[in-house]
């Protein structure tokens, strides 16, 4: 079975031959393309619920807001490069607006935990929003302040404006499909979807 992502990817190589061969239009005539870049933990755990959406061409997981330049997973993973895993999104802004974004975003992390996200401890595994544009970073801060009306405790995501991403190695991109059956235990026996209810109730829907 194709990823979403994968598919788009083939959808695009495909495009590009027509377009070779003089028998199709070029995709960005009719796309208006935009990235977005989340934090929510595991980057395997991110992609899925994006990659469900009308409007999302791909999903890349990787590495953003950290000091050393081309960090490998190892690296990161030992937090001495100051990155966190994340995710870029690359969207069909006539399709699905950032603000769609958002609302997913929100409710597949834990915006209380500080330099972690439930089993994954360490500042590589913060929650974060890396607005692109002042637009984004006006609409990231006014979606954290609308959700902490809901809530007594601190939200503690943290919005940054993008710094670089760096895509993380081939074997971490689509691994939710590449790895169905490991990606479930680690899913289940990190208590992901447990905690994201007990926090967002019927808002959160598990992709």
């Amino acid at each position: 079975m194709l990823s979403k992502t994968l598919l788009n990817r083939l959808t695009l190589i495909a495009s590009g031959l027509l377009l070779l061969a003089g028998l199709t239009s070029s995709p960005s005539s009719h796309a208006k393309e935009e990235r977005a870049i989340f934090a929510g933990g595991c980057f395997w755990c991110m992609e899925p619920p994006f990659d469900a959406l009308d409007g999302v061409i791909s999903t890349t997981s990787g590495y953003t807001d950290g000091s050393k330049k081309n960090p490998t997973y190892r690296e990161v993973s030992a937090g001495t490069t100051g990155h966190t895993e994340a995710i870029e999104i690359v969207y069909d802004a006539e399709i699905i607006s950032y603000k769609t974004l958002l609302d997913v975003f929100w409710v597949n992390v834990d915006p209380f935990a500080i330099n972690r996200q439930f089993c994954d401890i360490g500042s590589q595994y913060r929650s974060g929003i890396y607005p692109l544009n002042d637009e984004q970073s006006r609409l990231a801060k006014l979606s954290k302040a609308e959700h902490q009306q809901n809530f007594n405790q601190k939200i503690q995501t943290e919005i940054k404006l993008a710094s670089t991403f760096y895509p993380a190695e081939d074997y971490h991109q689509d691994y939710y499909m590449k790895n169905p059956i490991r990606y479930t235990f680690y899913r289940n026996s990190c208590g992901r979807d447990n905690r994201l209810k007990d926090v967002w109730g019927d808002k959160f829907n598990k992709h």
